[in-house]
């Protein structure tokens, strides 16, 4: 992606869990957006993203801390498509608890997720585990991350899960399955089938742009 300028932002290490970036909101009635790249990504990766999809919102993007061969991830994996699930179970935790660190740090309300797969797969998780991490997602090339997640509910928050015809990486079936699980649990999700692979394209911007101007709440 191209990079934007965005604004007054920080890198942060210090007193919070993650590292991350963090771009404050210019127009506070825009939802704060959780930025989660995919493997190889980090904290700057999804930044320009962040801004073209809400401008004025406020952006935290936090780097994962597995390192699958040097390149960052949310969760470790076994295996392309098979994930460690005790890890998932793990790290979709730390993340929400970052999370509630970042809220009380800056202020945030509860943020709407944009995920990209690694990323979409912990945001999904995250649902599951700890749904009041999140107020709504955007999960973007997502699989199903846990097999048998726990009962619980999510009524009422929005979903967007957007997945590629072509997808070499994620199969129809199990982004399916991974809809069903998440609209089982009450969360209002929609989940469009787009043209193409893994990698986003101009019609996965337009969907979240229509979606987050539909669905997502006011901060």
């Amino acid at each position: 992606m191209t990079a934007l300028p965005l604004g007054p932002a920080a890198t942060a290490r210090g007193p919070l869990s993650f590292t991350h970036r963090f771009v404050p909101a210019t127009d506070p009635s825009a939802a704060p957006l959780l930025l989660l790249h995919g493997t190889g990504g980090d904290e700057n990766d999804l930044l320009p993203l962040g801004r073209m999809l809400s401008p004025g919102a406020a952006l935290l993007s936090p780097r994962g801390k597995i390192s699958e061969g040097g390149m960052p991830r949310f969760f470790r994996r076994l295996a392309e498509g098979v994930f460690d699930e005790e890890d998932v179970v793990r790290r979709a935790n730390e993340l929400a608890d970052f999370i509630g660190e970042a809220r009380a740090a800056y202020g945030l309300a509860a943020p709407v997720a944009v995920g990209f797969s690694n990323g979409a797969n912990i945001a999904a998780a995250m649902l599951m585990l700890r749904p009041d991490a999140l107020s709504g997602a955007a999960l973007l090339r997502a699989m199903v991350p846990l097999a048998n997640p726990p009962a619980g509910s999510i009524a009422g928050t929005p979903v967007l899960l957007l997945s590629g015809s072509a997808d070499p990486i994620v199969p129809a079936a199990n982004a399916a399955r991974l809809a069903a699980q998440l609209g089982a649990r009450g969360a209002r999700v929609e989940h469009r089938v787009l043209p193409g692979g893994h990698g986003l394209m101009p019609v996965d911007m337009s969907a979240m742009r229509d979606w987050l101007a539909r669905t997502a709440p006011a901060a």
